[in-house]
This record gives structure tokens, C-alpha cells and sequence, in this order.
């Protein structure tokens, strides 16, 4: 498969040449005063490069000869679109002026394609959070403006915690959306998280962030399954001048930033950023269940911080081409969301180098990610740990050095077994990635892009919570993607793609996409159909936590059955490893700029989903429950009991703690693992209006909804396998009904922003936590589901959701340099509980000072 991808993608080289090219020049100003518009976006359309504006608003780009159209947009304004005839060796000289709108919905953007196109046009549900709407957020949570998109799931689990999901499915440790930053993953490497609070990207260095909603997979690779977040930073050539932020709000919240770029000479430019960030969460205590007794939680450290920067330089090696080199890393201390409780983070850092080569046809890319932490740990599993000891007589010194590692087993009154329950969590992983893409046209017949992607992950956990006792555990995939693309007369555009995956455990997987574009001048009705895959991430496979109480299936496990009254052998089965999830996708949008006040996109989809990857379930449960006793009184009990004796070819003894069997083996009655699960449909819609309501005053609203059937007559559905289907094995955790209102206001220096999220009432399942309305009928855990109650092993506040919850922003800038700006999340102090094991969100109250010294003219 290796060489096929490979040669297929030198072959499409091989086929194009380079034609002369030529330069164009000029100058970009607003219609009505006649300004310079400086930092306007000048792109070829349909290529994968461009160049912005410099402060007189001048321009220089290089492209090949013959008639070209520019895409000319900035934030406020008419994208232009215009025709240019480039003359080979020479120059070409052209003023470009552009209509002032406050809508949005002209802008450029790049992650539909993989290249430059009017976000009208993209074949995608796309969505923009622009520089102006980052500049004027009043915080060091840049993540806050993703609730205020459209069709997103935004969960906030704190003051740092923020968490994003589409279209269903979310739950406390989602890798399904993919997040990258200036074309590097920003995922940890074992469990495929976002990287969220311990990323390296300061706030003052995005550019901007484009939002897709639907499966991405076939340009960007497994995990690109619900959406994707796209996170591009700005070029420090077109960008030149220091910024200085200084930050602080309620909950000790403290934060400064800096960014300083400058252009050294006409090859040469550089940029750097770096912040520190400190606070305290909420006073809020995850309650911790060890038997019948209740616990808060062992060691909790409220206090967060982090420290985290990026350098990278930028070198021209001629008018059209470019080499990046860079660096980031971060230093975080927090509290993290699990399936599993909550963990205590402690100095996490995460460190990337990287190298780009960058020019209008060929794109080169390699980065190496590197994730370490010594002294992380499940608080949830160590306050088990310690109050086994505690409440058996140790001492206090004893009880607290021994919970990191270890659980007490009584077996009498003076003796007992330390069992191997370890809560510590360490991590020394690597990773490498590298892409080439080429993209060209072949005559008047159809554009392409084509690249080919590898990527190595080797983790490290040092045996804490993976199996990887004998050695880092090292897995290599390559895939390679092909576009095309081709126009159909004046309104008409065809798309084309497909991905096909190599994966050293779970094999090849081929991923397509089309789409059907019908274009006017201002609006753009499309039809396409994706796939999307989400592959078991490392510690889906490789998972060894809590001393091999969970196992990861990337083998597969061997179950042998006893009669549990006559120790008779009467079955063997197999749980077969891991495979990827998968979803298939149709999906109808529609946008328009109506007149020069009102921007529309709408889309509606149905999903159609299988494979799903189960939470950690027993696959060595028992079964046939009968009544042994003939007392209605006693509970019943199981006929045939089931015993995990192999994992893969392994004998599990190897492994975790096993128990004789009757004949002759030895198993264990408790593994807990993730399966491959049932299939749903899934549908939905969502409608966004951006209306220019008065000078300067633009109004948003945003509704979504989405809906799902689940076969519950289908044993295949069956995810948690207690021989019944219901929310339980397949928890949709997605609210039906989400509404969002803004305002935002700019004038004269003067900005003001309101925005307000209505979010329906939601049940929300996830490992151990629940968060749901009473059902009786409904049992989770070994528990009926009941509000303000214990249920399984968790607290269970009621559902989320059910909340109005309206921020506030207003901020001026004086002397053109300065700005001062607040900022009140919630403020109306409702109820917004957002996400399980997490404190409801109070009101948030910021302030911030900012310092914009310009470049060198």
C-alpha cells in the first residue's frame, strides 16, 4: 500500500511542468474613505499561497502568466474577486478598491480545500473566528468564541476547561474532532486528545481559526470524523510590531502575553510569543465512591498555571517560495476530565519542532512532537488507594505514599495484599510527521491536489498506564489523499477526493468524499457526500491502568464459561480487536450574502455511524441469572460465569491478576476493555444569520438542531452487553435543540459585544459519570438512574444543559496603541452546569490592557 500511494503521487508530478510566471502589484484601499487597508488578504483562487497587505496597503505577488483571478478580502469589507492578465518576466500593476460591509461571509479560507476559496464556495459547512473578534476577546481563553459558532457543543468544566464536539457523540475523553495548528496535529500522542489547555499558541499570534463541521478524513487523515478546528497564526512579514497583554480576573486569575515580530530584510523575518497564566478553579469536589463509602477527592490542587510560547522564522527563498522553521512548548499544571474521575496534572509539557516549505504548488511539511510528565495522577484511583490504607490502621505517612501505586486488601486482622492499582501516570512520548503535496491543473480539464502523509507514534508511559513494560510501544501509518476538482461553465464546480490509510494495527482503510457546487456571485448551493473514520487511539489498544483492571483491545481477548453449580465448561468465545469507527455523511448547504446587510448559511445532514468504540466495558461478564434459592427476597444470581483467559495469544496471568479455574487454566472475571459496537442514524440542521444592523452594529443567531434513531430491537446495539439496548450503550450526550444570539458593536475605537447561548436540556453518559434525570427503569452502573444521587460510582447532579447563559464585552482603544477591555461570562448568574464532574459555571469577571507598538515603516 506504501508503494502505491507513493507512486501515485509522483506520477501526478511527473505529468505537470511550471509555466512562466510574472508579478502583480498594487495597492488595496476602502471605497468610501479611500484608507489603506493594511493586512488585506491577496489570494490566487484556487491556489495554496498569497500574501497580505503591507501598512500603506501595498502589495507584491508572484504567480504564473496568463489570466488569473485574485480574491482580495478584509474583515469588514466586500471580498473582490478580479481578473488579471499576468505577463511573463513582467510586472502587472493594479489598484484594487473594496465596498465596506459589516457582514460576515467574504472571507478567504483554506481547510474546505486544502487551498484559497470564498467561504461562500467551500464544499463545506465553514465556519471564521477573524483577528478582530480574538483582538477584542478579553481573555487568554481564545477557545471561549467557539460557543458562539454554530452547530459546536461547547462544554466549559471550569475556569480553564474548555471542550468542543459536533454532530453528537461527544464524551469525556473525545479525540473525534480534529485540531490543528499551522498544519501540525495538536493531539497527545497515547490518547489522541486535543492538546486544549497544554497547547503552545498564544492568543496574540492567530491569524484565525476555521471551523468544520461534518467528516474531514479524506483530506486530514483518521480522527478528522466529527469536524475539524483549523488554527493558522499569523505571518510575521505582513505582521510586523510588539503586542504586550496584561490580564486579570476572579479567581486569582492572572495572565501576561507578549508577540514580537519583525522583517529583518527582504528574505529574512522572525516572530515570538510566549505566556504565563495563573488561577484557581472553582471550589468544587468530585465525590469518590469505595465500597458504600463516599470520599472527596485525595490531594486536589484547585490552583492551575501554565507557560507556554512559540519562535519561528520565516526565510524567502524567492518571490513565491518560503521555508518556516520553528519551535513551541508549554509547562501546565491542572485539573483534567476523564472517563475514569478527574486527573491532577502536574507539569505537563509539550514541545514541537518543525520545518515548512511553502510555495504556490508544492507544500512540504515535517514536525516532531515530543509529550512528557512525571507526576500525573487519577485522583480518583488514588483516593481509593489511600483511604484502603487509612481505614486499616496505616499511618498517614504510609496511606499517602502508598496510594500512588497500590490498593490494600485485607485478609485478616493483622495481614493483607498491597494489589497493583497505580494512579500515576507518566509519559515520555514521541512523535513524527511529515507531508508532501503538489497541486496543479492538467490543461483546461480538472485542478488537483495530491499528497502523501506519515506519521510514527512511539509511547512511553514507563509502564504506568500502558503495556508497555518491554519497550516504548511504536506504530507507524502512511496515507496518501488526491483531489479533483472541475468546473462545469459559469456556475457549476465538481470535487472529487478519496484517502486511502495503512495503519500498522488497524490496517487500510479507504475514505471518499464528493461534492457538487452550484455558485452565483454571492451565494453557493451544494450537495456532497464524506466519510469519516475515528481510529482507536494508542491507549484504546494498549491500555494498561489500574494494574490491568483495563486492558487495551488491540488484540483481542479469549472468554471461557463455567457453570457456576456444576464448574462445567459450556462455552468459549472470542471478543474480537478493534477496528475504526466509521461514518457516512449526506449533507445539503446553502449561503448567500442577501444584499449588502444579510449573510445566510444553512445546512441540514444525515449521518449514518457504526463501529462504534464502546466505554470500558467487563467483556468477562456473567450471564443467565436465576433464582437459586426459590426466595424473592434474595437477589438472583448468574448460571454461567465468564473468565478473560487470553489477550491476543497472551496468557492473561501475564498481564493483570487471575484466579484458578476449574479446568486447569487460570482467568480473570473482571478485564475491562472497549469493543466495536451497533450502528445509528443520525440527522440534523443548523441555520446562521449575520445581519449588519446600523453602522457598525452587527447582529448574529445561530439555531441548531440535531436528532438520532437507535434500533433497539438490534442485539448489536447491545454496546455495554447486559442483553438489553437502550441510552445506556449508545449515549448520544448532544442537546436537540441549541440557539445562540449576539451583538457585536464598532465604532470609533469603541467596541461591545453580547452574546447569549440557549441550550437545550440534556442527559450525558460517560464511563463512570452520569448526569441525567431520574429514570428508574434506567440502570446504570449496577444503579437506577435518580438525581442528586449516588449512581454507580459517581454523584449525579441531573442533566446538563437547560441553561440561558449570556456574556458581556466592551472594551476602547485610545491613542491608536492602547486598549482597555472587561469582560463578564455569565452574567446573569444562571445554573450552567456544562459537563459531569465539573462545578456549575459561575460568573467570570476580566480585565485587560493591551500595548499594539507597530513595525518599522
Amino acid at each position: 500500500m506504501k508503494k502505491i500511494v507513493t507512486t501515485l503521487f509522483f506520477s501526478l508530478l511527473a505529468i505537470c511542468t511550471f509555466a512562466q510566471r510574472g508579478v502583480v502589484s498594487g495597492k488595496v484601499t476602502g471605497a468610501a474613505s479611500g484608507e489603506a487597508l493594511a493586512g488585506a488578504t491577496i489570494v490566487i483562487d484556487g491556489a495554496t499561497g498569497g500574501t497580505i497587505a503591507a501598512g500603506d496597503g501595498s502589495f507584491s505577488l508572484s504567480m504564473e502568466s496568463g489570466t488569473q483571478r485574485l480574491l482580495v478580502s478584509y474583515i469588514g469589507y466586500q471580498t473582490a474577486t478580479v481578473e488579471v492578465e499576468v505577463t511573463p518576466g513582467g510586472t502587472t500593476n493594479i489598484d484594487i478598491t473594496l465596498e465596506a460591509t459589516g457582514i460576515q461571509g467574504s472571507e478567504i479560507v483554506v481547510s474546505a480545500s486544502r487551498r484559497a476559496e470564498k467561504l461562500t464556495n467551500a464544499p463545506a459547512t465553514i465556519q471564521v473566528i477573524n483577528s478582530r473578534a480574538i483582538s477584542e476577546l478579553p481573555s487568554f481563553n481564545v477557545a471561549e468564541l467557539l460557543g458562539r459558532q454554530k452547530g459546536i457543543d461547547y462544554v466549559r468544566s471550569g475556569v480553564l476547561g474548555i471542550g468542543v464536539n459536533a454532530r453528537g457523540f461527544n464524551s469525556a475523553f473525545n479525540p473525534k474532532n480534529l485540531q490543528i495548528n499551522d498544519n501540525r496535529f495538536s493531539s497527545l500522542i497515547a490518547t489522541g486528545l486535543p492538546l486544549g489547555a497544554l497547547g503552545t499558541t498564544v492568543k496574540e499570534d492567530i491569524e484565525r481559526i476555521e471551523v468544520i463541521l461534518g467528516p474531514s478524513s479524506a483530506l486530514y487523515g483518521p480522527n478528522a470524523h466529527n469536524g475539524l478546528l483549523n488554527t493558522i497564526t499569523k505571518d510575521p512579514r505582513n505582521s510586523e510590531g510588539t503586542t504586550i497583554a496584561l490580564g486579570a480576573g476572579n479567581q486569582s486569575v492572572l495572565t501576561g502575553r507578549f508577540r514580537h515580530a519583525m522583517k529583518l530584510s527582504d528574505q529574512w523575518a522572525f516572530k515570538v510569543s510566549g505566556e504565563y497564566t495563573q488561577g484557581t478553579e472553582f471550589d468544587y469536589t468530585d465525590t469518590v465512591y469505595a465500597g458504600a463509602a463516599a470520599y472527596p477527592e485525595y490531594l486536589l490542587d484547585r490552583d492551575f498555571n501554565s507557560l507556554r510560547g512559540e519562535a519561528q522564522v520565516y526565510y524567502s527563498v524567492n518571490d513565491r517560495s518560503t521555508i518556516i522553521a520553528g519551535y513551541g512548548g508549554s509547562n501546565s499544571n491542572n485539573i483534567g476530565n476523564t472517563n475514569a474521575g478527574r486527573n491532577q496534572i502536574r507539569d505537563w509539557q509539550v514541545h514541537w519542532f518543525q520545518a515548512r516549505y511553502v510555495s504556490p504548488r508544492f507544500f512540504a511539511n515535517a514536525y516532531y512532537t515530543l509529550s512528557s510528565t512525571d507526576s500525573t495522577y487519577a485522583m480518583n484511583r488514588r483516593t481509593v488507594n489511600y483511604w484502603s490504607y487509612k481505614n486499616n490502621g496505616f499511618s498517614e505517612a504510609v496511606s499517602r505514599e502508598k496510594s500512588i501505586g497500590f490498593q490494600y486488601f485485607r485478609l485478616s486482622d493483622t495481614t493483607g495484599l498491597d494489589l497493583p492499582r497505580g494512579a500515576l501516570f507518566q509519559d515520555k512520548s514521541h512523535r513524527l510527521n511529515g507531508e508532501i503535496q503538489y497541486n496543479n491543473s492538467v490543461g483546461n480539464i480538472f485542478d488537483f491536489i495530491a499528497g502523501v502523509q506519515y506519521q510514527r507514534d512511539v509511547a512511553n508511559s514507563n509502564n504506568t498506564y500502558l503495556l508497555d513494560k518491554d519497550g516504548a510501544i511504536d506504530i507507524s501509518q502512511i496515507g496518501g489523499y488526491l483531489q479533483l476538482e472541475r468546473k462545469f461553465g459559469t456556475h457549476f464546480r465538481a470535487v472529487l477526493a478519496a484517502r486511502a490509510d495503512d495503519h500498522d494495527l488497524y490496517g487500510f482503510n479507504f475514505i471518499p468524499k464528493a461534492a457538487l457546487v452550484y455558485t452565483t456571485d454571492n451565494s453557493a448551493l451544494r450537495l456532497t457526500y464524506g466519510e469519516g473514520i475515528a481510529a482507536p487511539t494508542i491507549l484504546n489498544l494498549e491500555a494498561n491502568i489500574f494494574g490491568g483492571l483495563l486492558l487495551g483491545n488491540g488484540q483481542g481477548f479469549t472468554i471461557r464459561e463455567f457453570d457456576v453449580v456444576t464448574n462445567e465448561k459450556v462455552g468459549e468465545y472470542t471478543v474480537d480487536k478493534l477496528v475504526v469507527e466509521k461514518i457516512k455523511t449526506v449533507e445539503m448547504g446553502y449561503k448567500a450574502q442577501i444584499g449588502k446587510r444579510l449573510f445566510l448559511d444553512a445546512n441540514a445532514y444525515y449521518n449514518k455511524s457504526e463501529n462504534f468504540l464502546s466505554p470500558a466495558i467487563n467483556v468477562a461478564a456473567d450471564r443467565e441469572l436465576f433464582d437459586h434459592d426459590n426466595n424473592p427476597a434474595t437477589p438472583m444470581i448468574p448460571r454461567v460465569r465468564g473468565y478473560a483467559v487470553k489477550r491476543g495469544d497472551e496468557d492473561l496471568g501475564n498481564l493483570t491478576a487471575v484466579v484458578d479455574l476449574p479446568d486447569g487454566s487460570r482467568g480473570a472475571d473482571l478485564i475491562l476493555t472497549y469493543v466495536n459496537f451497533g450502528q445509528v442514524n443520525t440527522y440534523g440542521f443548523d441555520i446562521g444569520l449575520n445581519a449588519s444592523l446600523a453602522q457598525g452594529l452587527i447582529g448574529t443567531l445561530n439555531y441548531s438542531y440535531f436528532g438520532y434513531d437507535l434500533d433497539e430491537s438490534d442485539p448489536k446495539n447491545d454496546g455495554n452487553r447486559d442483553g438489553k439496548v437502550n441510552e445506556n450503550d449508545l449515549p448520544i450526550n448532544t442537546p436537540t435543540h441549541k440557539i445562540g444570539l449576539g451583538l457585536n458593536y464598532n465604532k470609533n475605537n469603541f467596541f461591545v459585544s453580547a452574546f447569549g447561548r440557549w441550550v437545550d436540556q440534556y442527559d450525558f453518559f460517560s464511563g463512570i459519570n452520569v448526569a441525567a434525570k431520574t429514570n428508574t427503569d434506567l440502570i446504570y452502573g449496577g444503579s437506577p438512574v435518580v438525581e442528586n444521587a449516588r449512581v454507580g460510582t459517581s454523584f449525579n447532579y441531573g442533566p446538563l444543559g437547560g441553561f440561558f447563559n449570556l456574556d458581556l464585552g466592551a472594551g476602547y482603544t485610545f491613542a491608536k496603541n492602547y486598549t482597555i477591555s472587561a469582560q463578564v461570562i455569565n452574567i446573569l448568574n444562571q445554573k450552567v452546569r456544562e459537563f459531569v464532574a465539573s462545578p456549575a459555571i459561575k460568573p467570570l469577571y476580566s480585565v485587560e490592557f493591551k500595548v499594539n507598538l507597530p513595525g518599522r515603516k
